[in-house]
């Protein structure tokens, strides 16, 4: 039986915690919802924040939506050579012992002691995705791409929920070195 699901490719960008919000953009500041992402509830943002590490800025970062509870900053592993900071794959959330930088907003800034991370390939599913490809929530399997740079995804991150929407989220070195494009489908492997 083939299990088939859509890819999606993830530039950087960060999510914000109310407090580092309100410290970047100003007191009380609410986001400007500018694009619904596939995932429910998620969204772009119109804000953007300069990322400045030890040997580089990344100009122009866009704030995905909604607020967090911690700032995480998700970024390529080339954009962290730009930035001068150690590249740590990283599950989304599993900030403990990454790197941090400064993030510039338009009217302050702070210095994030953690939560750079190059996010982790992961698949999100709603429960009912989840029974039919015969999979829980924390399972690892892997992907395989079509074409002619056809590749297998291994150690991909399965998440299910009720809330979440059938998507591969791989980051877009990832995704062009694989020569997919958004939306495209790719196949689950389990072992």
């Amino acid at each position: 039986m083939s299990f088939k699901l859509p890819i999606a490719l993830s530039n950087r960008h960060i999510h914000l915690s109310q407090e580092d919000l309100n410290i970047l953009f100003g007191e009380n500041y609410e986001l400007t919802r500018t694009k619904d992402l596939s995932q429910p509830g998620q969204f772009a943002c119109d804000e953007k924040v300069d990322i400045v590490g030890s040997k580089g800025t990344i100009k122009g970062v866009r704030v995905l939506g909604p607020i967090r509870s911690n700032t995480q900053v998700e970024i390529s592993i080339s954009d962290a050579f730009k930035l001068g900071v150690k590249p740590v794959v990283r599950n989304s959330g599993d900030i403990d012992g990454t790197p941090g930088v400064k993030i510039v907003g338009p009217k302050g800034e702070i210095d994030l002691e953690n939560g750079t991370i190059v996010a982790a390939r992961h698949i999100h599913m709603h429960t009912s995705d989840g029974k039919k490809f015969g999979v829980k929530d924390g399972d690892i399997v892997k992907v395989k791409t079509e074409g002619m740079r056809s590749i297998v995804f291994e150690n991909v991150l399965v998440r299910v929920k009720d809330n979440f929407a059938l998507e591969m989220h791989v980051d877009i070195e990832e995704g062009n070195a694989a020569g997919v494009k958004n939306g495209e489908l790719v196949e689950l492997i389990k072992e």
